[in-house]
């Protein structure tokens, strides 16, 4: 009997088979790795375009926004824009005012600030109307008192007093008048916790230091236009005030919410604050970490037409931190008596030369004090120089604050402590033969600066 072979058989019936005629399975082609990475890629490059297309409207909506801001003002209540010449004019051109609210002030000194530091030696006088200035007797005096009279005068860090000698005094204060403290509560403004005394019968006189202000890297000195470049560090008080984001002038913290400035800065256009900001703590030019600001306050007798009484001061909504790069500089003693080429330095981010550009980094440069009868004769100024004014410079020219130097310091260096004694207010043209640089002159500024900062403290 033949042996079947069947089981080795290949059977015509498929294996899955399950009954009726034939199947075949059809099965989709799996995505290749390369078409993954393809689909990935295009998606990437897509997030790109469209990251990379925000970012350029972005950019140019910021720059027509700032180009708008510089031409307008934008009244938020009526949802308009105003030409940026009608804000501040004393029209009301936005239907609620706003355009007038938020203006620069002109303010008004007409008392006498009754506390005051005199000459280099920082002498402690009082004021009254009857017996006019006094210096201030040590007898009776304590630490209370002087934390009193160095909150009076503003600025208080570490406040301290020590003792001259009357016979160690300039021949105008020995010969004075004096005055010592009388039995009232320490916490009394000193000016009312004093009386007249012909005598001062512990020998000596009051002499305050209020605060660390005026504390630099810088020693005075080393050798703007014809200046160097130098660090915020060894000028810590200096500023840029900047509107609308660009550097404007420049100015000097005195405490850590006031900065001293020229009221020219705010000629013109310059007169909406909410457009104002300070940056401070910087030796190159900036935007970052700018202060804002809620006052700013121009001296009453400003006139542009003169530059007389060339002052302003600014107040920031907030106090910046004193550090080593941010510092206010020390406000000079009534009648400080600088002579003629006394070494003092000016600072700022203005041009290098006459027709330049704004510096990028901060400059410095050494310019010697020229004695006000030189400055006002005919050869150099004449009779445009008032006393509100001193100059600084070299007849020669070459060294000299330019066009973006404005409001900034002009500053003296005391026994371990600069000192504020000008801030930059005009010239003709910039470093020329016999056109030096005049400033402000901050001795005869204190009565307002003392005022209104006194006025303004918590206004």
């Amino acid at each position: 009997m033949p042996i079947s072979n069947s089981r080795f058989e290949e059977s015509s019936v498929p294996l899955n088979s399950r009954g009726g005629g034939n199947k075949t399975i059809s099965m989709k082609p799996l995505a290749t790795c390369k078409e993954k990475a393809l689909k990935r890629k295009k998606l990437l490059l897509t997030i790109i375009l469209v990251v990379v297309i925000l970012v350029i409207l972005c950019v140019t909506g910021y720059f027509v926004w700032k180009l708008i801001k510089s031409k307008y003002f934008f009244c938020s209540s009526s949802v308009k824009f105003i030409p940026i010449e009608k804000a501040c004019n004393k029209q009301n051109d936005c239907s609620d005012g706003e355009d007038e609210k938020d203006c620069v002030l002109n303010f008004a000194v007409n008392t006498t600030f009754p506390v005051r530091l005199a000459s280099s030696q920082n002498i402690l006088q009082v004021y009254s109307e009857s017996s006019g200035w006094s210096s201030v007797c040590s007898n009776e005096w304590t630490q209370q008192h002087t934390e009193t009279a160095c909150e009076q005068l503003g600025y208080t860090r570490n406040p301290t007093s020590t003792y001259i000698q009357v016979t160690s005094l300039t021949s105008s204060l020995k010969s004075g008048k004096f005055s010592s403290i009388r039995p009232v509560r320490s916490s009394t403004p000193i000016h009312q916790a004093t009386s007249s005394s012909s005598v001062c019968r512990s020998g000596s006189v009051v002499s305050l230091t209020c605060s660390d202000c005026g504390m630099s890297k810088r020693e005075p000195f080393p050798r703007i236009i014809g200046g160097n470049e130098t660090d915020i560090k060894d000028y810590p008080w200096q500023v840029s005030l900047q509107n609308n984001g660009q550097h404007t002038c420049g100015g000097s913290l005195v405490s850590p919410r006031w900065v001293v400035t020229a009221a020219h800065c705010f000629n013109g256009n310059n007169k909406v604050i909410s457009r104002w900001t300070v940056m401070s703590g910087h030796s190159g030019m900036t935007t970052a970490g700018a202060s804002y600001v809620d006052k700013i306050l121009v001296n009453n007798d400003y006139r542009p037409e003169k530059q007389d009484f060339d002052i302003a001061l600014i107040r920031l909504s907030s106090p910046i931190t004193v550090r080593d790069y941010q510092k206010p500089v020390c406000l000079p003693p009534k009648d400080l008596g600088l002579a003629n080429q006394s070494p003092l330095a000016v600072t700022g981010w203005g041009y290098r030369e006459e027709e330049g550009t704004v510096s990028s980094t901060l400059q410095e440069a050494d310019v010697p004090l020229i004695d006000w009868t030189t400055c006002s004769s005919s050869s150099l100024y004449g009779s445009f120089l008032t006393r509100r004014m001193i100059c600084a410079g070299y007849t020669e020219g070459k060294v000299d604050a330019c066009k973006g130097d404005s409001g900034g310091p002009l500053v003296y260096f005391l026994p371990h402590q600069w000192t504020l004694v000008g801030v930059v207010s005009w010239g003709i043209g910039c470093a020329r033969a016999n056109k030096p640089g005049v400033y402000t002159n901050v001795d005869e500024m204190l009565n307002w600066i003392h005022t209104t900062i006194e006025v303004f403290f918590g206004y």
